[in-house]
């Protein structure tokens, strides 16, 4: 685990410490915790941490002070804070101290991880901003917007032109293109970039509870509301929110999501009296909305409200010349993650990932050089590493799933040094795999690209009981 990965934990209640704990160690995290905030700073300043969760109310010192404490030590490292307590007013004090969330109780693991996988993404952003103009191409290294596309370049050129306007984006895009990374870089260029930057997944998020996400609700305004939660509206005041998967939105919601849009004020469910927000509003999709709107799925009246400045994002096929840029970035990124010696990509590896048509975009290029990474044990990447496809008739090619590729058993890998079947690359693959991630099978199917329940049925192929080497 690199440092970079450490987070730092701060809560005077043991058992909310240690289900902090677990949970963020279940996202692959390395975790620290402390039961204050002297002990914070003191620990903070020993250590490298690339984000500290603290609680905001404990005795002594508050996680106002842990914020402060941190913010002194070092500017740039991100501060969530976790409050049961919490006011708009606390939120803009937060804010204003520095701090990059702010999670109200009670909050799911899904809540926390994706607010510690924002944080790190906007430090990583800031870390890597600066646009590297040498006469090699133009190149962006962004954070992940890696490019020489001359479509790509003018996109981003356009977008940070529009950048501190408070008009509405849509970025349109297929899976895996990198649409809400677009929506980041807006937000840095903008005049906002001081403000928070909130997301929402609509996708991910249940329609009955996406409402009360979205707008929050009062104290008792519903069975089960104990305590009275902001949503996120509030949360990105004077600042950018992003509406991720726009198309999954319940219809009836889209009708009050666009009058919060045309009145800039927004309605706790359970509330007296609407709140004024000013919030740039950033949407993204992966859906034909023309096609939506013709199915009475989503409102037309919505569509134009949001696309005010359109943007289209082309799949990884049509950006040809980024594809061995890309894979290169990704060998690089996870060659250190991994603590491995950087590897290359043989000429015939580079072939194979041009010839290739990524209906996974810059995701799934992602996803198979990080296996390919961990799984090569020499010093180049050859085809053989990248299960891309496979070959029939003796011409037509197919792209297969990883499940596919685990059911080629006792074929020989051509081109092999060895003489060495698929079947047993593939035990030795999941094994290298399973014990690079302490046989943490979860986490190891996740890399390898392939269900809890193949990973299993894997196992007891090769005479692996469940009870041995039990997920940690």
């Amino acid at each position: 685990m690199s440092s970079a990965e450490r987070l730092l934990i701060v809560d005077d209640d043991q058992s909310m410490r240690s289900a902090l704990f677990e949970s963020l160690s279940s996202c692959g995290y390395e975790v620290d915790t402390v039961e204050n905030g002297a002990d914070a700073l003191v620990k903070f300043k020993d250590g490298q941490y690339a984000v500290v969760v603290t609680d905001m109310r404990m005795p002594k010192m508050s996680g106002m002070d842990v914020l402060r404490g941190v913010k002194r030590i070092s500017p740039q490292t991100p501060v969530i804070l976790i409050t049961a307590y919490g006011t708009v007013n606390t939120a803009v004090e937060a804010m204003k101290e520095g701090a990059s969330e702010f999670i109200m109780k009670p909050f799911s693991l899904d809540d926390l991880e994706f607010a510690v996988k924002n944080v790190l993404a906007a430090s990583a952003s800031i870390k890597t901003e600066k646009v590297d103009d040498e006469a090699s191409g133009n190149i962006y290294p962004v954070k992940e917007i890696i490019t020489k596309d001359k479509k790509i370049i003018a996109i981003m050129e356009m977008l940070k032109n529009v950048a501190k306007s408070k008009s509405s984006i849509l970025i349109q895009g297929e899976s895996g293109t990198g649409k809400e990374l677009f929506a980041r870089y807006v937000y840095r260029h903008g005049n906002r970039r001081e403000m928070p930057f909130v997301a929402v997944n609509c996708a991910a998020i249940p329609g009955q509870l996406l409402e009360s996400e979205m707008f929050g609700f009062e104290k008792g305004s519903f069975t089960g509301a104990a305590v009275k939660k902001i949503g996120k509206f509030e949360q990105a005041n004077g600042g950018t929110l992003l509406l991720d998967e726009i198309s999954e939105m319940d219809i009836q919601l889209q009708a009050k999501l666009l009058r919060v849009i045309q009145e800039s004020e927004v309605d706790r469910i359970g509330g007296k009296m609407p709140i004024p927000i000013d919030v740039r509003i950033i949407a993204t999709t992966n859906a034909d909305l023309q096609n939506s709107i013709l199915h009475k799925t989503f409102r037309s009246d919505l569509y134009y409200r949001l696309n005010v400045i359109p943007v289209v994002i082309p799949p990884l096929r049509e950006r040809n010349g980024d594809v061995i840029l890309l894979a290169e970035h990704f060998i690089k990124k996870y060659s250190q993650v991994n603590e491995k010696k950087e590897l290359l990509l043989t000429d015939e590896a580079k072939a194979s990932l041009k010839a290739y048509s990524w209906p996974g975009n810059v995701r799934e290029l992602e996803n198979i050089i990080e296996r390919a990474v961990l799984i090569c044990n020499e010093t180049t990447i050859t085809p053989q590493y990248l299960f891309l496809e496979k070959v029939t008739n003796g011409s037509t090619k197919e792209h297969i799933s990883t499940t596919d590729k685990l059911e080629f058993n006792n074929k020989e890998i051509k081109g092999s040094d060895k003489n060495e079947t698929l079947y047993d690359m593939e035990k030795s693959m999941i094994f290298d795999t399973l014990n690079k991630v302490d046989w943490n099978k979860t986490k190891a199917s996740k890399i390898l690209g392939i269900s809890v329940r193949t990973m299993r049925n894997k196992l007891h192929e090769y005479g692996i009981s469940d009870d041995q080497g039990e997920d940690k």
